[in-house]
């Protein structure tokens, strides 16, 4: 039983040590976000990912060792950071997204945290504990499934979820994004004027005075060199047409300042300008609790674990994904995708869609989790991570379903509850700075 007051007191401590620089910028920003915040469970367990971190972190684990301590995670896996992008291939893909979260540590952790977000909202849709343990067994069934089947040699392996490996829900998430067209995105976003596009001024949308403008362009001229596919030969597709800044209004981003950046593109044709982003990378929540020293010394800042996570946690990237600094702060720097399309969980409610959704993002998770490894072109973990995470479950596959079913459980009532106690602490000016 755990006293409230004693965990209000821990819930203050870890929300300000780890937004309290951010709250003193941007007070309001955060009230903002708490707002989001206090909606649901979901909503609080989504913007606390520190929450999360600080309760694992003690937790013994029979399923860890110095390999699978090791491996490139996500960070914040729940169940609605998946989602569509067009990769470098030009395939629709249905993976995760957001690596504002990503870094290198214990594979359980993102395991656990997709888990009990599953039971958050299967108890917010009325589901049996019975029924929720069943999809989190399934999820853990197909990840261990999909890894063996990549750690076998791949023929058995599903691999990327695209249009060809998927049916039901997610295939229509794939379908949906393939009827949006860059088009439609530019004219969400831009006007056309003297036979050119500029950006829209908007709610959340700002000019940039000529200092700001000239600092941007320079860090937008250091960002180029880090693109893998940059073509030096056609310098007039990445030609700024117009610059804005936009104010972070997720809940992951509040009050951080991003900038976006309209070019040409690849022809002189406005359906084929480009608009990417430039904003402020984060210190990972994760990074407080892991002491390797190795993996630390691995990032030159935010930004550049950033946009070096998303290369190395998706087979084929964002040809845009890369890193600059602005202003002395690392940024992380990507496409403002038109074929992005998230899940809608609200839509999904029947169970045999609930189960065959949770069970293709366990072969989702497995994918990612064996990409960034030995056979990559990323040194910084230098094994094969399916085969260690594999032999790690073989030891007790059961014990790991039961483990991860009853955490799910556990968490999603204990995340349940600090909502409640969030919710008060909120509403009565207790979260000092606000």
């Amino acid at each position: 039983m755990v006293d409230t007051q004693q965990r209000a007191d821990e819930l203050v401590d870890v929300l300000v040590t780890e937004f309290g620089d951010l709250m003193a910028l941007d007070p309001a920003a955060f009230r903002r976000k708490f707002r989001k915040m206090a909606a649901s469970p979901f909503a609080f367990y989504r913007g606390s990912a520190c929450v999360y971190y600080a309760d694992l972190h003690t937790q013994d684990d029979p399923f860890l060792d110095g390999r699978t301590s090791r491996v490139w995670i996500h960070g914040d896996l729940h169940a609605e950071n998946f989602g569509t992008y067009l990769n470098s291939a030009g395939v629709l893909v249905f993976n995760v997204n957001d690596f504002d979260e990503a870094y290198v540590g214990p594979f359980t952790w993102d395991l656990k945290r997709f888990a009990a977000s599953i039971a958050l909202i299967g108890y917010a849709k009325a589901l049996s504990d019975a029924v929720i343990g069943d999809l989190v067994t399934g999820y853990a069934r197909t990840y261990v499934q999909e890894l063996r089947a990549i750690a076998a040699g791949g023929e058995e392996a599903i691999g990327s979820l695209t249009l060809d490996t998927t049916d039901g829900v997610l295939r229509d998430v794939l379908q949906r994004a393939r009827l949006n067209t860059r088009v439609g995105l530019l004219d969400e976003q831009t006007v056309i004027e003297d036979y050119d596009r500029r950006f829209m001024m908007s709610d959340g949308v700002y000019q940039v005075d000529e200092a700001m403008r000239a600092d941007v362009e320079a860090a937008f001229a250091d960002y180029l060199p880090t693109l893998p596919t940059l073509d030096a030969a056609r310098p007039e597709q990445y030609k700024i047409k117009d610059i804005v800044m936009r104010k972070g209004v997720g809940i992951g981003s509040a009050g951080l300042p991003s900038y976006n950046v309209l070019l040409e593109g690849h022809t002189q044709a406005l359906e084929n300008d480009v608009i990417i982003y430039m904003k402020q990378g984060q210190t990972p929540a994760v990074s407080r609790w892991i002491d390797d020293p190795q993996v630390k010394g691995y990032f030159k800042h935010q930004g550049h674990r950033t946009s070096e996570s998303q290369r190395a946690l998706q087979a084929h990237a964002d040809v845009w994904a890369g890193h600059t600094v602005l202003r002395g702060v690392g940024q992380v720097v990507a496409e403002v995708s038109p074929y992005a399309a998230d899940l809608d969980w609200s839509d999904v409610n029947e169970l045999a869609d609930l189960s065959s959704v949770t069970n293709y993002l366990g072969r989702a998770t497995a994918r990612m989790h064996s990409v960034a490894d030995d056979e990559s072109s990323h040194d910084l973990v230098d094994f094969s991570t399916e085969e260690a995470i594999v032999a790690a479950i073989d030891r007790d596959e059961p014990g790991f379903t039961a483990a991860l079913v009853e955490f799910a459980h556990e968490y999603g009532a204990r995340a349940r509850a600090d909502h409640q106690i969030f919710v008060d602490l909120f509403r009565n000016g207790k979260l000092p700075g606000l």
